[in-house]
C-alpha cells in the first residue's frame, strides 16, 4: 500500500523577526554592570585625550594628588588610590625619569620621603586637569549638573 506524502510548504513566521538586541534587564538592574558600562565610556575618552600628555588614569591621579598635596608619601598615595606599593614604585620611577616629580625629605616625618612635582610636572598636571574637566563634561553631557553631582555622590557612597 502506497502512502502519499505531501511536501509541506514553509509558512511565513507568525512572530515578528527577533531583534539583535538582547534582553539585558537583569544586568541593567546591577550597580556593578552600570558602573562598568559608564566607566568604559569615560575611560575610552580619557585614554584618547590623555594620550597627548602620555598619561594613563593612574598617572594622572598620582600627579593630581601631588599637585594638591605636595610632599605626599608613597604610602599615602598607595592608600588613597588603592595601589600596591610595588606598582607605585615603577610608576614613580617613570615619572621621575620624565622629570615630572622629585623626592625630598618629608616636612613633618624625618624618616619619610615626600614627593613633589617639578615645574614641568606642575605645568603638565595643570593642562591635563583642564583637559580632564572638559572630557568629563563631554562624557556626562546627557546629565544635568545636578544629576552629575548626585551620581558622583552616590558612587562615592559605595567606596567610602
Amino acid at each position: 500500500m502506497a502512502v502519499s506524502r505531501k511536501k509541506s510548504i514553509p509558512t511565513a513566521p507568525t512572530q515578528a523577526p527577533r531583534s539583535d538586541r538582547l534582553d539585558t534587564r537583569v544586568l541593567e538592574a546591577l550597580v556593578g554592570y552600570n558602573a562598568r558600562r559608564a566607566w568604559l565610556i569615560v575611560s575610552q575618552v580619557f585614554a584618547e585625550r590623555m594620550a597627548a600628555y602620555g598619561l594613563k588614569q593612574v598617572d594622572f591621579s598620582v600627579l593630581s594628588l601631588l599637585a594638591h598635596n605636595p610632599g605626599a608619601t608613597s604610602r599615602q598615595l598607595c592608600s588613597t588610590l588603592d595601589i600596591l606599593p610595588p606598582n607605585l614604585v615603577s610608576l614613580i620611577a617613570g615619572m621621575d625619569s620624565r622629570g615630572l616629580i622629585e623626592r625630598r625629605p618629608h616636612p613633618h616625618d624625618g624618616r619619610a620621603i615626600g614627593l613633589y612635582l617639578t615645574p614641568a610636572g606642575e605645568e603638565l598636571v595643570r593642562e591635563a586637569e583642564q583637559t580632564v574637566v572638559q572630557l568629563e563634561a563631554d562624557a556626562s553631557a546627557r546629565l544635568t549638573s545636578r544629576e552629575r553631582e548626585t551620581l558622583i555622590r552616590l558612587l562615592q557612597k559605595i567606596y567610602h
